[in-house]
Parts: structure tokens; C-alpha cells; sequence
């Protein structure tokens, strides 16, 4: 059975609200993945990219790091 969607926007942290996208998924976490398909911006030195994903039912905001090598998701810290 499938995960139940949620309507997400994510931003890229350093954008300050700019280029936000609305993004349909199950979880934060893969709302920031999928915000990062289309994303065209450069990642830091380390090439990871911090992602602010707001649950658009909640209010909710979560900050992720990604791993852009990886895929992998932690919280900012």
C-alpha cells in the first residue's frame, strides 16, 4: 500500500525564501530529495546542501543537510 502524501515547500536555507517549490510526499525527508532533482544551485565545499522543508498542514519547518554524494539526510545542525 502506498504512503499517504503531504504538500511540502522546500527552499535551499542560504535563499531566504526565494525558489521555493511545493513538493507532494510522504515524509520531509523525501521532500528535500525531491527538491533536489531540480535543483540548480552550487553545494558548499562539502558538497552538501542545507534544505528548509515546511509541512504545509502543520506549519511545521525542519532544516536537512544532504549529502549530495550520498543521498543521505541529517538534521542541520
Amino acid at each position: 500500500m502506498p504512503a499517504e502524501t503531504r504538500r511540502f515547500t522546500v527552499r535551499a536555507r542560504h535563499l531566504h525564501g526565494h525558489h521555493a517549490r511545493a513538493v507532494d510526499e510522504p515524509t520531509a525527508e523525501a521532500a528535500a530529495l525531491a527538491f533536489l532533482e531540480d535543483f540548480g544551485q552550487d553545494a558548499d565545499e562539502d558538497e552538501t546542501v542545507s534544505l528548509v522543508v515546511r509541512d504545509e498542514t502543520t506549519g511545521r519547518e525542519q532544516c536537512f543537510r544532504v549529502d549530495l554524494a550520498t543521498g543521505q539526510t541529517a538534521p542541520c545542525g
